[in-house]
């Protein structure tokens, strides 16, 4: 009983932790997300919420079971199905705007790349966060690296220089941020057909990568929701064995 109510609070800690991560991470695709997009960061102020109720039920739950309180074993069932009722919405909801995720996710990149300026101190934390992508995925804007011709700084230039972190170019790589200048452009312009970069877009390193380790998010996923059954007919299963209540037996603050 007591193990399962220790996984409780392992499991609200893990919760909490992966939101405020999602808040404090610059460096990374879910950085590029959650400074461009309101609803991803809402979304880690709930899992920092529900980590905490979590966390807090498991302590009610363990203190219901010790002192055969079971107002608070009721307590805890009902914010477990609750909680458990709100994951599969959540669940439900991505898959079926999945499509409509897709497009908000491009139009977020897109306007990232077309206006992306290397002497822009205000946004430097989000661009650095996508070029961290680039580098790391070894790929070129998000469907390919034509997006970059609509930068307007590139433009300017007739594209003689192309993104750093775009480069096939190890010491283009030692740069990692901004633009670096095309050695052979003819008469003054180029196409991004001749830049030194990946010709793979960034949507489908993402797509890959979530592919990738989609067995590993579902089986957390399924964990997840097996230990929060078992808590709920755990406490059930001691509701009913409980005739009758001493509440002498809470603490005394």
């Amino acid at each position: 009983v007591y193990v399962l109510f220790l996984l409780f609070q392992i499991l609200g800690a893990v919760i909490l932790g992966f939101g405020i991560w999602i808040l404090a991470d610059k460096t990374s695709f879910i950085a590029v997300l959650q400074m461009s997009s309101p609803s991803l960061k809402t979304g880690a102020y709930i899992l920092i919420g529900v980590g905490a109720l979590t966390m807090l039920m498991g302590f009610l739950g363990c203190l219901g079971a010790v002192n055969e309180i079971r107002c608070l074993l009721g307590l805890y069932f009902t914010c477990l199905m609750i909680i458990l009722l709100a994951q599969i919405a959540a669940a439900l909801v991505i898959y079926f705007q999945k499509e409509t995720l897709k497009v908000e996710l491009s139009d977020i990149v897109v306007d990232l790349i077309e206006n992306y300026d290397p002497s822009d101190d205000e946004k430097r934390n989000l661009q650095d966060a996508w070029d961290y992508v680039q580098t790391q995925i070894a790929c070129c804007g998000w469907t390919g690296a034509k997006e970059w011709e609509n930068n307007e700084i590139l433009r300017n230039k007739s594209n003689t220089e192309y993104p750093c972190s775009c480069s096939n170019r190890s010491k283009d790589l030692e740069e990692g941020r901004g633009f670096c200048s095309l050695e052979d452009a003819v008469n003054g312009t180029a196409t991004y057909a001749d830049w030194p970069v990946h010709e793979q877009g960034c949507m489908d390193g993402v797509e890959q990568w979530l592919k990738d380790n989609l067995g590993i998010i579902l089986g957390v996923c399924t964990g997840v929701a097996v230990i929060e059954l078992l808590g709920m007919i755990l406490s059930i299963s001691l509701c009913k064995n409980i005739h009758s209540e001493d509440y002498t037996k809470v603490p005394k603050s």
